[in-house]
């Protein structure tokens, strides 16, 4: 971990070239201007051919009345991954993180999962893009399942779209019931240069895809392993 001098220009450019490397930036608070470059010694990895959707859920995604939504609503999902909840009365997202991150959002690199209650927005997840690397930063719910909901339609995107690696930089209790791994810095290297060697397109699924398919495409790629 390293302390990035408030002073020095951090581009969108210069934040994609950081992935490239495995490094992500996070800030101790969001009133700290300063943000600090993270390499975990151990990173979380969600392999794509071997996603578990637990039961119950499935019955959810298929029966529930939410709608998802892609890269409709960035500020809104940036509020809600910022905001304190239940064990957390802080964040790491600052200032200079929503600025980076909302450049990276009109560059096409930057994407949010959504999931709408008509018209108000209860949950979701954003990340980054890399080619064949999808690198996922944080997610909120402000209703029960919201934000697994999101994390099963990225999941299937990312699937359809190509990808190689979702990488979720740590591993959480929430992100251990569907089959997310730790493994060193060597092997996440290796994944990553494998993964950014090859493109992908996060778009190829239509955004209106239905859930029946959802659930398709990820148990699809889990009966090939």
């Amino acid at each position: 971990m390293s302390r990035d001098d408030v002073l020095i220009e951090i581009t969108p450019q210069v934040l994609m070239k950081a992935y490239a490397c495995g490094i992500f930036p996070m800030a101790e608070s969001a009133d700290d201007p300063a943000l600090h470059w993270i390499e975990p010694q151990n990173r979380g990895v969600l392999p794509l051919d071997a996603i578990h959707v637990p039961k119950r859920l499935k019955r959810t995604i298929r029966t529930t009345p939410l709608q998802v939504r892609i890269d409709t609503e960035y500020e809104g999902v940036i509020d809600g991954c910022a905001g304190a909840r239940e064990g957390r009365d802080s964040t790491w997202i600052n200032g200079r993180i929503r600025s980076l991150y909302r450049e990276l959002f009109k560059l096409g690199h930057c994407h949010t999962v959504e999931v709408w209650d008509g018209d108000h927005l209860v949950g979701g997840l954003y990340g980054v893009a890399l080619e064949g690397a999808f690198f996922g930063e944080s997610m909120f719910s402000y209703e029960r399942d919201a934000s697994k909901i999101a994390l099963v339609y990225l999941a299937a995107r990312l699937i359809h779209g190509g990808f190689r690696l979702l990488d979720t930089q740590f591993v959480t209790e929430h992100l251990k019931q569907f089959g997310t791994i730790e493994i060193d810095r060597t092997a996440f290297h290796r994944r990553l240069e494998q993964a950014i060697a090859r493109p992908a397109d996060f778009n190829r699924l239509p955004f209106d895809a239905p859930p029946e398919e959802i659930l398709r495409i990820v148990d699809a790629a889990r009966r090939k392993t």
